[in-house]
């Protein structure tokens, strides 16, 4: 019994013990087949859409898009900075404050996402007004987004659950539960817009619907999972720590704003792209779901290298060594010293693998992206939306090796919680972007939004990269 209890034991701790190119490999292949489907979620919103109803339809979701892509952002990143401190108590095996770091990441996300969705229900209008929608737009964007607002709880906590799956290196469940509501999204898209005629109503209503039901199968099964791993947890224990939520704090805000840099941009951007009008909206908004699947590989290598450096971080501070003067007890030099070593070793694994799929992103966007974008538009597409979206696609794909540089780079930071130089670097990013498109953009035409977005990822990369470096996001004590 106890050798079977040591097996499944080291077969979830494979991000300490496996060789890091592989175990980066097997963590990150499963979120990047699971984000690829999460993506389906607006992409059939937006090709059903704008096949088989309208350019503006498209144009509508598209113009919303930039405000659901801010809270998708606040529940991933939310979700992947908390993940971080239950993979370090899951490597150091402290699994009764495990525990309680778990419940308490539930509780606060379930109560900020149901007074997001008020605050959103009654302000969704107001927002789309002031990112200058245009008019024939603006009440299939607020039908689609009101509705959208009503299933934000379910958004939340399916992307926080996913997370922490991600953390017990359970990797394949989150990826199951995708692929059955990806299904189900489809198929209700196409019912209720096909079928019905609901417009984009339809879609909103079939997002919300497949993301319920997912959201309840995965805290059935997240359950399970967490009492595998704390069945030797003596003793019940509160629900809610202040404690435990002030480190939450400390590391899921950096990463939500981490997050938040992109949908932030995004949003900001949006209202420089919408007063070009609905064709270039339409182009633009295509363009912008194909790029979220081009990142999909990229992010999920991002995730990996968190989780690994926060496991292995976590197993050396863990492991006995002296004690202090202060009589409290101090980690083992030599275990440190292997975990660090480690975790450039994975970091050097992860740039091979970014290296290699941003050539092949590159070489299929290049080849690709007139046809990508005729398939959001179908056969009535204008040539303005279609001209917008290669221009956008074929730019952006001789720089996604960028993105991964700052991706991976920035994963070690957050897994070791050094989020100084972590928020630092995507507030540059952020504010560069942002900036440089407002000033260009109205003059020199919409292709200046896209043009910042490289010279944003360069310099966040160059930040965190210095911080890597210079090696202040090593620990030198236990937590």
């Amino acid at each position: 019994m106890k050798n079977r209890t040591s097996s499944r034991t080291r077969s979830r701790e494979y991000l300490i013990t496996d060789r890091p190119i592989s175990a980066i490999c097997a963590f990150s292949l499963p979120i990047m087949l699971g984000n690829l489907f999460q993506q389906f979620y607006t992409i059939a919103d937006s090709v059903i859409l704008g096949r088989f109803v309208s350019e503006n339809a498209l144009a509508a979701v598209g113009a919303s898009g930039a405000l659901t892509h801010v809270f998708i952002c606040i529940a991933i990143g939310g979700g992947t900075g908390s993940a971080v401190l239950v993979g370090r108590w899951f490597g150091a095996r402290e699994y009764g404050r495990m525990r309680l770091t778990v419940s308490t990441i539930l509780l606060s996300f379930l109560n900020l996402s149901l007074f997001l969705s008020v605050v959103g229900f009654f302000l969704h209008r107001s927002l789309l007004e002031l990112l200058r929608t245009p008019p024939e737009l603006l009440p299939m964007a607020a039908s689609y987004l009101q509705i959208y607002f009503l299933g934000l709880p379910f958004l939340f906590l399916y992307n926080v659950l996913s997370a922490l799956f991600h953390a017990l290196g359970r990797s394949r469940i989150p990826l199951y539960l995708l692929l059955f509501s990806s299904l189900l999204n489809i198929t209700l898209d196409l019912t209720l817009v096909c079928g019905f005629h609901l417009g984009v109503a339809g879609a909103a209503w079939a997002t919300l619907f497949s993301q319920g039901f997912s959201v309840l199968l995965s805290f059935l099964l997240f359950l399970q999972v967490l009492r595998s791993c704390t069945r030797d947890v003596v003793g019940p224990l509160p629900l809610f720590s202040p404690g435990e939520f002030q480190e939450i704090c400390k590391v899921a805000l950096p990463s939500i704003f981490q997050q938040s840099t992109v949908s932030i941009g995004t949003l900001l951007t949006q209202s420089v792209i919408n007063p070009f009008g609905a064709q270039v909206l339409a182009g633009y908004s295509a363009a912008s779901r194909v790029e979220s699947l081009c990142i999909v590989p990229l992010s999920a290598l991002g995730t990996a290298m968190s989780s690994y450096t926060a496991q292995n971080l976590g197993a050396a501070l863990s492991a006995p060594g002296s004690v202090s003067r202060s009589g409290q007890p101090e980690p083992d030099p030599d275990s440190l010293d292997r975990a660090k070593k480690r975790v450039r070793q994975g970091y050097h694994a992860s740039l091979r693998l970014t290296a290699g799929i941003a050539v092949l992103l590159c070489l299929f966007l290049e080849f690709f992206a007139p046809f990508l974008i005729r398939c959001f538009l179908g056969s009535e597409g204008t040539s303005a939306a279609l001209s917008t979206g290669v221009g956008y696609l074929r730019f952006l794909g001789f720089f996604f090796a960028l993105l991964g540089l700052k991706l991976c780079t920035d994963g070690i930071l957050r897994g070791a919680a050094d989020m100084g130089s972590f928020t630092l670097a995507n507030l540059v990013n952020l504010t560069f972007r942002v900036a440089f498109a407002a000033l260009t953009a109205p003059r020199l035409g919409p292709a200046y939004v896209w043009y910042a977005i490289p010279l944003g990822w360069l310099l966040n990369f160059l930040i965190s990269w210095r911080a890597y470096r210079l090696g202040k996001w090593t620990p030198s004590s236990a937590p």
